[in-house]
C-alpha cells in the first residue's frame, strides 16, 4: 500500500548504546536543554531520550498521546542501511509549540490507522516545524536505542525494513524547512547513523524510490547539504561528494530536454506520445498507462525514482530506436560529453545531469519478521 495521500555537536560514531526503555545519561545534557529553552528551541520532554551531547531529544509515543497499535509491530533482526526523508504534505503552520507537534502526530496516526488501515503510524519518527522530534511507530525509539534491529514501517513500499522513515511536518515544494526543523533533522539523522553504522551519504528522499513529489523540491534539493552536515556531526569525511546518483522528477508543466528524452523513451516502449519537450496531459496519460503496465505502485503520471529505471532501458547508442534518439538529445544538451556505446542506468543518470556515487538500491527482505 502507498504510505499516504498524505545541533551540530560532538556526536561520535562510537555513541554509547542504552538498554531498551532507558535514556542515556549525558554530562551537560540538562544545561543544554536549559539553554535550548532560553533560546526558544524544543527542550527535552519527560518521556524522551538524549543520544549524546548535541543529539536529539525524542518524545516517545506515550509522550504525545498515541493510540495503541492495532496489531503486533514487526521487528526484524537486522539493521537498516539508509534513511528516507519525507514531508507530511500538510500546511506550513505558524504554531510551532509542543502542543501543535503532539496534535500533528496524533492526526497522522489517526489517518494511517483509520483511513489506510495500518496497524500504527507508518513512519518511524516525525519532526515538527518547531523542531520537536517524536517517535512515530511504536517501539521505533526503543529499537533505535538498541542499535541492532529495525521496526518495520509503512512509509515507502520496498524500503520499510531497510530504511528508517522520517516525516517532516509541512510542504517543501517551494519553501525551505524552518531552521528548528532542519537542526532537529540533522541531529536525528546523525544519531540514527551512529546507532546503526549508516554512512551519512545514505540519506535519501522518498522520490528516489517512488513516483512522488515528496519530500518536496526544496527539501529534496537540500539533501546533499544534509549529508554533508551529518558527516560533520559524526566527524567523518564524505568520499566522492555528498550528491548521490538519482533520477529527475518530471510532472505536468515541465519542459526541456529531460521531458523530450522521456517522451522518446515512452515512444520506444510503444506508447503514442508526441516528442515536443513539453510535459502535457497527453504525456501524463501515456506515462500513467506505462506505469500501470509495469506494475508501478501508484500510476499517477509523475516520473520519479520508481518508473525511471524501468523506462530508461539499456540501449546501444546509434541503433536508430527512439531510445537512442533520447540518448542523442541528452548528449547534445550536455555539449558533446563522452557517451558510452552501451547506455545503462548509470550512463542515463550522467546524461540527465543527476549522476554521482551509486545510490543504495537494496530492498526489503521477504519473509517473517523476528
Amino acid at each position: 500500500m502507498t504510505r499516504r495521500g498524505f545541533v551540530v555537536g560532538g556526536l561520535a560514531t562510537g555513541a554509547l548504546l542504552a538498554a531498551p526503555g532507558a535514556a542515556l545519561a549525558v554530562p551537560g545534557a540538562d544545561a543544554g536543554r536549559e539553554a535550548a529553552t532560553r533560546a526558544g528551541r524544543p527542550a527535552a520532554a519527560a518521556s524522551s531520550a538524549t543520544s549524546a551531547e548535541g543529539g536529539p531529544d525524542i518524545v516517545d509515543c506515550g509522550g504525545w498521546g498515541a493510540r495503541p497499535n492495532s496489531a503486533v509491530v514487526p521487528v526484524w533482526n537486522q539493521k537498516p542501511v539508509k534513511i528516507l526523508v519525507h514531508h507530511t504534505a500538510g500546511p506550513n503552520g505558524a504554531d510551532t509549540s509542543r502542543g501543535a507537534a503532539d496534535a500533528m502526530a496524533r492526526g497522522i496516526q489517526n489517518f494511517h490507522m483509520d483511513a489506510r488501515g495500518w496497524l500504527d503510524s507508518g513512519q518511524h519518527f516525525t519532526i515538527s516545524r518547531g523542531g520537536f522530534v517524536l517517535e512515530g511507530r511504536h517501539r521505533s525509539l526503543e529499537v533505535l536505542r538498541g542499535g541492532r534491529q529495525q521496526v518495520e514501517g509503512a512509509h515507502c513500499t520496498g524500503q520499510n525494513v531497510v530504511a528508517v522513515g522520517i516525516e517532516n511536518e509541512g510542504t517543501y515544494i517551494d519553501q525551505d524547512p524552518p531552521g528548528a526543523l532542519w537542526d532537529s533533522l540533522r541531529a536525528t539523522c546523525a544519531y540514527i547513523c551512529a546507532q546503526y553504522g549508516i554512512a551519512p551519504t545514505e540519506l535519501y528522499g522518498h522520490r528516489d524510490f517512488k513516483n512522488t513529489i515528496c519530500p518536496g523540491d526544496r527539501l529534496y534539493g537540500m539533501l546533499p547539504r544534509l549529508r554533508d552536515e551529518v558527516a560533520g556531526v559524526l566527524r567523518q569525511r564524505i568520499e566522492g561528494g555528498p550528491t548521490k546518483a538519482s533520477w529527475p522528477l518530471l510532472r505536468q508543466g515541465d519542459s526541456g530536454e529531460h521531458v523530450l528524452a522521456a517522451q522518446y523513451l515512452l515512444e520506444d516502449a510503444g506508447y503514442r506520445v508526441s516528442p515536443t519537450g513539453r510535459f502535457s496531459t497527453a504525456t501524463a496519460a501515456a506515462l500513467t498507462e506505462f506505469q500501470r503496465a509495469t506494475g508501478a505502485e501508484d500510476p499517477n503520471g509523475i516520473l520519479g525514482g520508481e518508473s525511471w529505471p524501468v523506462l530508461a532501458r539499456t540501449v546501444q547508442r546509434g541503433d536508430g530506436s527512439p531510445a537512442a534518439r533520447a540518448v542523442e538529445t541528452l548528449a547534445a544538451g550536455r555539449g558533446a560529453e563522452a557517451v558510452p556505446d552501451t547506455v545503462d542506468a548509470a550512463a542515463w543518470q550522467r546524461l540527465l545531469g543527476t549522476g554521482g556515487p551509486a545510490a543504495n538500491t537494496s530492498v526489503d527482505p521477504v519473509g517473517p519478521a523476528r
